[in-house]
């Protein structure tokens, strides 16, 4: 199966051929490259094979060209002129220099020997190649060029709409009453390539949310990229109804409802990837508030080992998923990445031996051979109804998305009680919280230490750009903030990114997980029996050795993954 990956990834083979791979890491490069998206420059750097500098190195050496480094480089136009923009999208090159006539292009694929001769009769100019990094290669092409001819550049949409007195007439003259009015509105030309580069943008910037915010007198569009908001260029006030209605009609929502909340998904295509996007609408005082949750099925990997779990956690994990009852909870906020651990678990257990069911508010990843039920309140179909067809349904394993009432949390423990082994979440602030929510509701103590196993309780904080990382003394306040002295930090460094253009100067890209794990052991069973508060049980786990998110979050601080700002604001 390995060997047909050799022809489409030339770069592997090359590496290969020259010794720098061995066949077992070559077989894992291959195996990820078949389960994500993730380019092989990028797999190589991190899975520790090769750095970089090394990767270009062999390209330039194979093809005889230059190395060349595109970190803040400013182009000028007769550079950028040489090379056409919609060539330079369709080739993903990018023009460096000119010299003696000829052009000097870095190209994102340079092992491809076609391509070279192509732009060459293209620009109808002699083309030298040269290698760069490919991610800088994109981004280049993306601030000079635009993401995409199709729908050109943002700010240059943005001129356009402004200075299109015709839609700002129609805006001012259409009947808000009349659905086929504002669906034409909806579906003019230039309203149709912003909503496209907007959602193309925020899919390729790895947003988890975008929001379309109308005010008196502005309209507000916004990402939210590893849990922080950013603003894009504001867009003219009178677009916000032709936006929200294009978007209402990709999600084939009724354009004529705006007083009530509504709820749609819209299917998306970037680049060959498909994205869904859950779409809710939200009827406000200047018109409809829309956000849409990204869910990108190529960026999320649903293994075990890439959530970033403790040694302990993941061990632990590892062996409670696999027996044969109980309860397990996973608690922590919204957007913590509980669904993610819990889809994770799932694919884990799920063999052709065992049955697995899901009930869901809404579905959001799709995983075969495992039964998906999505639960819709409005019509009657709530947590526990489906739980009780679900132990007629003979299942293994029973995923319950939240327990958000007293009737689902006794259908999951008499579905515990009778041999199933069930995954669910909480919304509380720590592991030893989730326990005492269960009382809250109603649920009898000796229920609940009879059959719940173990509380994971996780965050996810944004990790510090490993481009502009850089290393700093910590003062005395900022080790307060952590209840630290210096005595207690002793030779260890501390880290806070700079901001670059690799992270948009914000100092930070992607996330990790901090996690705290309460394991259900004699000890607590019998406080949970006693009706114990919540500080009582936290206690205990401590003094048996649970690791608190804090501590966790200090092991990312000192591994130089994220920063004292992050642990604080989230722990």
């Amino acid at each position: 199966m390995a060997e047909e990956f050799e022809v489409s990834n030339p770069l592997l083979s090359l590496i290969r051929e020259q010794g720098l791979i061995d066949d077992l890491q070559y077989e894992e490069v291959v195996g990820e490259m078949k389960r994500t998206s993730v380019s092989v420059v990028q797999l190589l750097q991190d899975f520790g094979i090769m750095k970089l500098d090394d990767i270009l190195h062999v390209i330039a050496t194979h093809v005889g060209a230059d190395i060349v480094s595109l970190k803040d480089r400013d182009l000028p136009p007769e550079v950028l002129n040489a090379v056409p923009a919609k060539v330079a999208q369709m080739y993903r090159c990018l023009p460096v220099a000119v010299k003696n006539g000829a052009v000097q292009i870095a190209l994102a694929d340079p092992l491809d020997p076609a391509r070279a001769d192509e732009i060459q009769f293209a620009i109808k100019r002699d083309v030298q190649v040269a290698v760069a990094d490919p991610v800088d290669i994109e981004k280049a092409i993306e601030r000079f060029y635009g993401h995409d001819d199709t729908v050109g550049g943002f700010a240059d949409i943005l001129k356009e709409l402004d200075a299109d007195k015709n839609i700002e007439r129609e805006v001012v003259e259409v009947d808000e009453e009349n659905a086929k009015a504002i669906e034409a509105l909806a579906n003019e030309a230039p309203i149709v390539k912003f909503v496209s580069l907007v959602l193309q943008q925020a899919v390729q910037d790895r947003a988890s949310d975008i929001h379309f915010e109308p005010f008196e007198t502005e309209f507000r569009i916004r990402y939210r990229v590893d849990g922080a908001l950013y603003e894009m260029a504001p867009p003219p006030k009178h677009l916000a109804l032709p936006v929200i209605s294009r978007l209402k009609v990709m999600a084939n929502l009724n354009i004529s409802e705006r007083r009530l909340p509504q709820d749609g998904r819209i299917n998306l295509t970037v680049g060959s990837r498909q994205v869904d996007l859950r779409m809710s609408t939200l009827p406000t005082q200047f018109g409809e508030s829309v956000v849409l949750r990204v869910l990108d099925r190529a960026s999320i990997n649903l293994d075990l080992e890439t959530l970033g779990f403790p040694k302990y956690v993941h061990e632990y994990v590892t062996d409670a998923i696999q027996r044969p009852n109980g309860i397990f909870v996973v608690t922590g906020p919204t957007g913590c990445g509980k669904t993610t651990t819990l889809y994770s678990c799932l694919r884990r257990v799920n063999a052709i031996d065992s049955k697995l069911l899901t009930a869901e508010d809404p579905v959001e990843y799709d995983i075969e051979g495992i039964m998906q039920v999505a639960i819709n309140e409005s019509v009657g179909m709530t947590f526990a109804k489906a739980l009780r067809s679900f132990l007629r349904q003979d299942p293994d394993i029973i995923m319950v998305g939240e327990m958000r009432d007293l009737e689902t949390a006794q259908i999951s423990i008499q579905a515990s009680l009778t041999g199933h082994l069930v995954l669910s979440t909480l919304h509380t602030n720590d592991s030893s919280g989730a326990i005492t929510r269960l009382v809250d509701m109603g649920v009898e103590p000796f229920l609940i230490s009879s059959t719940l196993m173990a509380v994971l309780a996780q965050r996810l904080l944004r990790t510090i750009c490993k481009n502009c990382r850089t290393p700093f003394e910590p003062s005395e306040a900022q080790l307060e903030m952590l209840n630290l002295s210096p005595h207690d930090v002793g030779e260890k460094v501390f880290h806070y990114g700079r901001g670059c253009s690799a992270c948009n100067d914000t100092g930070y890209k992607g996330r990790k997980g901090i996690f705290e794990l309460l394991v259900v052991g004699d000890a607590i069973r019998a406080l949970i029996n006693e009706r114990a508060p919540t500080v009582v049980l936290r206690q205990k786990a401590v003094e048996l050795g649970m690791v608190t998110l804090r501590e966790d979050g200090l092991r990312g601080i000192f591994e130089g993954d994220t920063t004292i700002e992050e642990v604080v604001k989230y722990t």
